[in-house]
């Protein structure tokens, strides 16, 4: 049977050198463009699709028990800090806050009494004092009488009988200055044990008036949590709440996700850290907008270990049937928030990440700082403030109109 592949003439060889050498230049200014191309940028660049959208997600739970009476957001909505998502009955928490104002203004009347006290056990101690002068007159008088009419008993002038008369009226002259002497000390006693309650204090600030405001503000915190309002702005998820639900103190109600604060975390291999630095400029896409749309960040710092050192269940390399495996370590990402405004992310999505590390001069530890709250919120900061004010109104309606009432005792 003849042979179909018949070896290549001598011509048909000559004419395959070119093509050859054409092939081989083409292959070698390809390798040199790349290692070109390597050189001068692509060893600048760690690329990454290991990368996805984190935030904090904030758990709003009760301060207090309580039955649901509304849930005022649904799922997905955007809630701005401070607004009210779910308000609990109240009648309970508006019974004890009812009670607590009244014994407040009680406080405040009786430490007013004792105040007041103060100038009435004074003015008896005064009086008691002028009976004790005037007392004393009369047990001179009844000396000199006694006296006298001792001296005449020898002559006959003066009888026994009107002498004892007059003993008498001495003895019980000294009697009444005694007696007016131990009122004076009970009345004195009394102011004392007065003065011991309101010295150097006023009415405001008496420790009996302070104890019943502190129950007051107790019962109005109490009152004022059966409605609870985002602790900061963001969108609504996760919402397990219902209408009639009992709930308790930490029970997770719904979450609120703040997608303007997001950041990324991209899980680099540790052969890709090597020249990595705090602060180098990070270009980001995401599958979601496509690779026209470039969000812009930098690398704000690096996981304290790799995903495997936290994972639920670590790794346990001491065992015989070991394996190296190259692991990679999560870099945060924050990204520049004017993109964020019109394209924003939501948590959990795929991002593609590019680190520029032709500057490698910065730290690749994150430097210690001032304290400073990363996530803060002030919308309890009010709560004590309205206490307060009612506290005030409620001292200020009992005081009456005396003025003098509120100074500090002597």
């Amino acid at each position: 049977m003849a042979e179909h592949n018949s070896p290549p003439t001598p011509i048909a060889r000559e004419r395959r050198k070119p093509l050859l050498a054409l092939v081989m230049l083409l292959v070698l200014a390809g390798c040199i463009g790349g290692g070109f191309y390597y050189w001068q940028v692509a060893r600048f660049y760690e690329h990454t699709e290991n990368a996805y959208v984190s935030t904090n997600v904030i758990e709003v739970t009760p301060q207090v028990t309580g039955t649901v009476r509304a849930v005022n957001v649904r799922e997905t909505e955007h809630v701005d800090a401070g607004q009210l998502l779910v308000e609990l009955d109240a009648a309970d928490a508006q019974i004890a806050l009812d009670a607590a104002d009244a014994e407040l203004a009680r406080a405040v009347r009786e430490v007013r009494t004792w105040f007041a006290n103060n100038d009435t056990l004074a003015a008896e101690v005064a009086v008691k004092a002028a009976e004790h002068t005037r007392l004393l007159t009369d047990v001179k008088k009844a000396e000199d009488d006694y006296a006298t009419r001792e001296s005449l008993v020898a002559s006959g002038a003066v009888g026994k009988e009107e002498l004892k008369h007059a003993d008498a009226a001495r003895s019980a002259a000294n009697a009444a200055v005694g007696a007016a002497r131990a009122g004076i000390a009970a009345a004195e006693e009394r102011l004392a044990a007065n003065r011991a309650i309101t010295e150097g204090t006023t009415i405001a600030l008496h420790p009996a008036v302070m104890r019943a405001a502190a129950r007051v503000r107790e019962a109005y915190l109490a009152w004022s949590r059966n409605r609870i309002m985002a602790p900061i702005g963001g969108e609504i998820a996760k919402r397990a709440v219902q209408v009639g639900q009992r709930v308790q103190p930490g029970s997770n109600l719904l979450s609120v996700v703040p997608l303007d604060k997001v950041w990324v975390d991209a899980n680099f291999k540790e052969s890709q850290l090597q020249r990595m630095r705090i602060g180098q400029a990070v270009m980001l896409t995401a599958d979601i907008y496509g690779k026209k749309l470039e969000y812009q960040g930098h690398v704000a710092g690096f996981s304290a270990g790799t995903g495997a050192v936290f994972a639920l269940l670590p790794a346990q390399n001491a065992t015989g049937n070991w394996i190296k495996i190259v692991q990679r370590i999560p870099v945060r990402v924050d990204l520049n928030p004017e993109l964020l405004r019109t394209h924003p992310l939501r948590v959990g999505l795929s991002m593609q990440v590019e680190v520029d590390v032709h500057d490698s001069t910065g730290p690749a530890l994150m430097q210690a700082t001032p304290m400073t709250h990363v996530t803060r919120t002030e919308i309890f900061d009010g709560q004590t403030t309205a206490a307060d004010a009612q506290i005030e109104r409620i001292i200020a309606a009992n005081l009456g109109s005396s003025k003098a009432t509120t100074r500090a005792a002597p």
